[in-house]
């Protein structure tokens, strides 16, 4: 059996959104026997957990794409309506009877500044984590936790929101965390790593197909939700997705040219700071860090300004296109490419090992499909100004 246990504010208008494809079954999917090339592109691949690579394939467009459709679910919502306490809820979440769970929508304060983003020695070239670059950020607000199960749950309460892996039928989970009786489905495995199988069934309710469910973990982070997803929740919640400068900005907190948000040493004073995989990837991970697979969103030490998981746990999804090639000159507020075919992911995820996916780092970057949705991606929210329902934190330099 697979593990268990594992808000709006006023917007004043609402942005018309270009139609998306709607896309279905996986890409770069095989039988379970096949295998086949890496994710980061022709020639040697650096090691990887594979989830770049999970990709849906382009289907005959639609008549309104499932972003387009929630955008105008949330005009609807919002006409009539006092917008500033739609998002409010309670101060506490009465999700997952009978536990009753915390709000965990606050943020914190960043006051912006001049920081050196990426790296001059890149782990993954291929990744464009290169050039070192200096970078200017202005004031912001970050989410000081992903989003959980139970914030997500009550956004899709409030809109009757439906995610694109709900809309598609599928998402991609990790192998070992399906069960026997949903693994005598399974007939495709995705060509560039196999220990990714699509499950129909599988979304953000049922993180490992439709036999499994989020007992124990409505504080945990919200899964299978796509960039499409993630948005439409920002945008109820009266925030946005941040850039990925200003995420290398929060995870950094402060600090120059370190692998982590605190430091380079991967377990200060002994201690496990995130949640990464832990033993020999993919056959066996030991959970020496407390957990296989996902994490509650207040697990392990905050970082500097106060933000915690900001590596390990979920991948992060961020506003920006994905590009590999970044100017060296000092940059402003840098949003990314004007287009793409895919977005940016930071922060890594529990399936991260250093043998094999050293993605844990504030430098690392991963991609994909904004329509994509994984066991293992999920995201956390900015803003420009602090939504009035919101807790506000002013970011700490604490010693840790």
């Amino acid at each position: 059996m697979p593990l268990r246990g594992a808000g709006r504010v006023a917007v004043c208008t609402l942005v018309s959104l270009a139609c998306l494809a709607v896309t279905g079954a996986a890409e770069d999917t095989c039988a379970l026997t096949s295998a086949g090339p890496g994710d980061e592109g022709a020639g040697s691949a650096p090691p990887s957990c594979g989830c770049g690579a999970l990709k849906r394939k382009a289907k005959e467009k639609s008549l309104q794409s499932p972003l387009e459709k929630t955008v105008t679910m949330l005009e609807e919502i919002m006409q009539g309506e006092d917008a500033a306490l739609a998002a409010a809820g309670s101060e506490e979440l009465a999700a997952g009877a009978p536990n009753v769970y915390p709000r965990t929508n606050d943020m914190v304060s960043l006051e912006g500044g001049e920081f050196t983003m990426g790296t001059d020695e890149p782990v993954f070239v291929a990744d464009g984590e290169g050039p070192a670059r200096r970078v200017r950020v202005r004031q912001f607000h970050l989410d000081v936790h992903e989003v959980s199960n139970a914030e997500f749950e009550l956004f899709c309460n409030k809109t009757n929101y439906r995610t694109e892996a709900e809309s598609f039928g599928d998402s991609f989970v990790f192998d070992p965390l399906v069960s026997e009786e949903t693994r005598k489905t399974l007939t495709q495995a995705v060509a560039a790593a196999p220990w990714w199988v699509p499950v129909k069934g599988a979304d953000w309710r049922h993180p490992e197909g439709p036999d499994s469910d989020l007992e124990g973990r409505m504080d945990h982070p919200v899964v299978h939700v796509s960039w499409n997803d993630a948005v439409a929740y920002c945008k109820w919640a009266g925030k946005r997705l941040p850039t990925e400068a200003e995420w290398e900005y929060a995870c950094r907190s402060g600090l120059e040219g370190r692998f982590y948000p605190w430091g380079n040493k991967l377990n200060p004073h002994g201690e496990h700071w995130m949640n990464i995989w832990q033993g020999n990837f993919p056959a066996e991970d030991t959970g020496e860090d407390g957990y296989k697979a996902t994490a509650p969103v207040t697990a392990f030490k905050p970082n500097s300004f106060g933000l915690k998981n900001m590596v390990g746990n979920v991948w992060e999804w961020t506003e920006d296109w994905w590009a590999i090639k970044h100017s060296p000159s000092l940059q402003e507020d840098p949003v990314g490419p004007e287009t793409g075919t895919d977005k940016v992911k930071k922060g890594g995820s529990y399936m991260c090992h250093k043998s094999y996916c050293f993605r844990y780092r504030c430098a690392a970057r991963s991609q994909n499909t904004p329509d994509s949705a994984a066991g293992n991606l999920g995201f956390r929210c900015a803003s420009d100004v602090l939504p009035s329902v919101v807790k506000n934190n002013v970011a700490r330099k604490d010693e840790l």
